[in-house]
């Protein structure tokens, strides 16, 4: 596959996730929503691993 069809088709599914679910969800449900739409085109979509963000406030 070219680099401008595997474009296309990337593109296609987030278009396709936002006219399914709209504005206005959290980043990672939009990811869910993304690699599904990525494995029904045939890709072998994986997410990102959730990791809990370290916060350290230096007083």
């Amino acid at each position: 596959m070219e680099i401008n069809e595997l474009t296309s088709v990337i593109i296609g599914a987030a278009i396709e996730v936002h006219r399914r679910r709209g504005p206005g969800l959290l980043e990672s449900a939009y990811r869910v929503c993304l690699a599904y739409e990525l494995r029904q085109r045939g890709f072998d979509a994986m997410q990102e691993p959730d990791e809990p963000s370290r916060y350290a406030r230096n007083l």
